[in-house]
């Protein structure tokens, strides 16, 4: 969280846009809701997107559309897919030799990966972090766990998923463990 995720994710469908090349935008239906089924950075920045669930079936789609010149896929949130959906953007990337570009977060705010992630980090041909940094006052350690706050309060139980960014920070390891005693 804050490190730029959707800011990148839009800069790149920006750099394929302006030479004329045809791109997809996905966005998980729990964000799309929030956010009226746009991509949109904390910088102001956005972009009308394909809203997909959890019965979404990406390969099913570009199957469809085998015939398009498509230069590129984009995926925001992709903690959000399932372990098939990634499966099947893998397929859809190695059969019609389409990048696909997932955006996300390894983990929630108990630490555990996201079954997205965990599929993404199996299966992807790449990975690359974007780094943001821990918000303990006086840390400039990079921030790689995210803590949840309900009414200014830490929580460390709860569902999985509560979208909004106002409702979580991100620390180092190290004052994350201190902050919440999970690790």
């Amino acid at each position: 969280m804050n490190a730029g995720k959707s800011t990148s994710l839009l800069q790149s469908n920006h750099n394929y846009e302006v030479r004329g090349l045809q791109t997809y935008l996905f966005t998980p239906k729990v964000d799309a809701d929030l956010h009226e089924g746009s991509i949109h950075s904390r910088l102001g920045l956005e972009k009308k997107a394909h809203i997909f669930n959890e019965s979404f079936n990406f390969y099913d789609y570009f199957q469809l559309r085998e015939n398009e010149d498509i230069a590129c896929v984009l995926v925001d949130e992709a903690q959000f897919l399932s372990e098939e959906q990634v499966k099947q953007l893998a397929h859809v990337c190695d059969k019609y030799n389409i990048p696909v570009m997932c955006y996300g977060i390894r983990t929630d705010f108990r630490g555990e990966l996201f079954q997205g992630s965990m599929s993404l980090l199996a299966y992807a041909d790449t990975l690359v972090e974007l780094k943001t940094i821990c918000e303990h006052p006086g840390c400039a350690r990079k921030a790689t766990m995210i803590a949840r706050f309900v009414d200014g309060k830490l929580v460390t139980e709860g569902e999985k998923v509560v979208i909004g960014g106002d409702k979580y920070k991100v620390y180092c390891r190290k004052h994350y463990r201190k902050l919440t005693g999970l690790l």
